[in-house]
């Protein structure tokens, strides 16, 4: 079921729903872990991801809203469409 979910970075925080999506190693997910997979490609395969562990899932959240701090500037961001 969708879980709350919260980002809170440095520069960026936010607030949406967390929906989890299944293992990583699933065929309904299979696209998804791909493009995963290259755009964390510097760490994917250096011991941060097991794909083994049945624990390893994916996690997609919907952010409701958010801030961004660049440069002593607050950005305040609505998702609208996530609401």
């Amino acid at each position: 079921g969708n879980r709350k979910a919260k980002t809170d970075f440095r520069t960026i925080q936010g607030k949406g729903t967390g929906e989890k999506l299944g293992h990583i190693r699933e065929e309904r997910n299979k696209e998804i872990a791909s493009r995963l997979q290259a755009v964390f490609c510097e760490w994917y395969d250096n011991g941060h991801v097991n794909e083994e562990d049945p624990n390893t899932c994916i996690l997609r959240i919907r952010l409701r809203d958010g801030v961004l701090f660049s440069h002593g500037t607050r950005y305040d961001i609505d998702f609208g469409e996530n609401k």
